[in-house]
């Protein structure tokens, strides 16, 4: 790939350069999403023009084949930017996979501590249980009183009839 960078723009070259593993191993996940962004808009870019100049020669070549090696800077230009998408999809999936790994670890952490990862106690109830009178303090609105109020009228109607049998 190197050998074909000449016949890139500087910008480009600029970032083909930033996908070299020493500057992508300081990158963090979020960096590293932002330059696959970027990689993926040039491949995107050069694939579009390498097709539609082909397919413009199509007509007169008569074939899609004798049409294809004329533009050769075209195709090559996609490639090179399909090696460099491919690079920081592999470098983005290992760091992902490293991320993923260290919150696995911290939830499992806190679970062994007795320490919930959900929401806190304080905040859904007195006794955080489920059961009759059971209302959290965030869902006082009237779409939620309405419906509780059916939910008890449905399993009031349903227990007087087992009753009833």
């Amino acid at each position: 790939m190197e050998s074909q960078l000449g016949i890139l723009k500087d910008e480009e070259r600029d970032l083909i350069r930033e996908i070299e593993s020493e500057r992508m191993d300081l990158l963090d996940e979020d960096e590293l999403l932002a330059l696959h962004k970027r990689v993926r808009r040039a491949r995107k870019k050069h694939t579009k023009n390498y097709r539609r100049r082909a397919a413009a020669g199509v007509k007169a070549e008569g074939s899609r084949g004798g049409a294809r090696p004329r533009h050769g800077k075209s195709a090559q230009r996609a490639e090179i930017f399909e090696e460099a998408l491919a690079r920081v999809s592999r470098r983005l999936a290992a760091v992902a996979e490293e991320t993923h790994a260290a919150l696995k670890a911290e939830r499992l952490e806190r679970a062994k501590a007795g320490k919930s990862t959900g929401p806190d106690q304080e905040t859904t109830g007195n006794s955080g249980g489920v059961g009759p009178g059971h209302t959290p303090k965030h869902q006082n609105s009237a779409g939620t009183i309405k419906k509780q109020a059916s939910s008890q009228a449905a399993n009031a109607k349903r227990q007087a009839k087992r009753d009833s049998k």
